[in-house]
């Protein structure tokens, strides 16, 4: 499979099995694999773990990535069994203390180059290179993320490996598109794979994956992504298919969070319909406000359409103009001021009352300038 430059983007997920128990692996990597998992990582902390690999090479199809956790050395067991190694900078000061991270870097390099493996570069907030912590104020805790893996980036570029990609992976949604935005603005010609470490259980797991998902793919940035949840074994698959109804939502710009596009044309979002909706009529007028407001096309405004109670009044926030929809009422909002409620008949006319408005407050403010 191929990554970045416009490929599709792959979702994929990890075992939680013991590895050195095959059987277990086996099913569940297949179980993965079946419902769509481009890639499944496996965790690799010791020779006995490492052993098992030919079994479990031998009985799948799965592309396999392997986590090298602390031991960098168990490169050369793993690699000519799988498609995939990945390290964690914070980890490579574990083994071998008084080694250069840089001696660590060039040998899991060469090792993948000889075995046909590619590499993620994994950066993640609870282990981050304590060196690079060392260089920036303690309430900073992208600056050390950020640094940590563009300076990986530098070393795999100067040994001439090309074959990588990264991950910048936090708890917290915001995180994650903050240091992931920044690095694809220092470095758009490395592939990220995308994620929310220990997002917890579902539904909460994956509403905080989404809102992260949300506002980096669609900007462009992102090509493989994990869907973290914590489920039973048997229930891992639940990890790919919420990735992919996320992916799907997005292709089609059904979208939960208000997101910033970066365009400078008009931006209309509307949340995928769920069974918090407590009126179809919502999915209606959503399509009505995308014809309404064609006129407009051509000004960066956004316009959130959103199909709940629960959700709407929040995430309208930050949205130009917000419409979230109850029962028999649309609720119209310019940023987070409650500007009334409308019947559905009635809210379309009231609705571009300030579109015009806000277009010509823009429009003078311009001129102003």
């Amino acid at each position: 499979m191929t990554i970045g430059a416009g490929h599709p983007i792959a979702p994929q997920s990890m075992t939680a099995t013991h590895t050195q128990d095959v059987a277990a692996t086996l099913e569940q990597v297949n179980a993965l694999h079946a419902a769509g998992a481009a890639v499944v990582r496996i965790a690799v902390d010791s020779k006995h773990d490492a052993a098992a690999l030919p079994a479990i090479r031998a009985g799948t199809r799965a592309n396999l990535a392997i986590d090298l956790q602390e031991n960098y050395r168990l490169a050369a067991d793993v690699a000519p069994h799988v498609d995939k190694l990945r390290y964690n900078p914070g980890h490579l000061y574990h083994h071998e203390r008084d080694k250069p991270w840089q001696e660590k870097v060039r040998y899991i390099a060469g090792i993948a180059a000889t075995h046909d493996c590619a590499v993620r570069v994994g950066v993640n907030c609870g282990s981050v290179d304590p060196a690079k912590k060392e260089q920036f104020a303690e309430d900073d805790s992208l600056g050390p993320m950020l640094a940590s893996a563009l300076e990986h980036c530098e070393l795999l570029d100067a040994i001439g490996f090309t074959r990588y990609c990264v991950s910048l992976k936090d708890s917290d949604p915001q995180k994650v598109i903050e240091v992931n935005r920044r690095f694809a603005a220092e470095r758009p010609d490395v592939p990220l794979h995308l994620g929310v470490t220990e997002a917890g259980m579902p539904p909460d797991g994956i509403i905080k994956t989404r809102i992260a998902f949300e506002q980096l793919i669609s900007r462009g940035i992102g090509d493989t992504v994990r869907v973290s949840l914590t489920v039973p074994n048997a229930d891992k698959p639940q990890e790919i298919e919420a990735a992919n109804a996320i992916l799907g939502d997005i292709a089609a710009g059904r979208v939960r969070s208000v997101v910033d596009y970066g365009l400078s044309s008009l931006n209309i979002i509307s949340c995928p319909s769920c069974s918090r909706v407590e009126n179809e009529a919502f999915i209606e007028l959503a399509k009505q406000v995308k014809a309404m407001t064609a006129y407009a096309a051509d000004h960066a405004i956004t316009i959130a359409v959103m199909g709940c109670r629960v959700n709407g009044p929040g995430e309208t926030d930050d949205a130009d103009l917000g419409l979230w929809c109850g029962p028999t009422h649309v609720n119209l909002k310019k940023r987070s001021r409650e500007l009334g409620a409308f019947p559905y008949d009635a809210i379309l006319p009231r609705l571009r009352e300030e579109l015009d408005r806000l277009i010509a407050e823009r429009d003078h403010g311009a001129v102003a300038h």
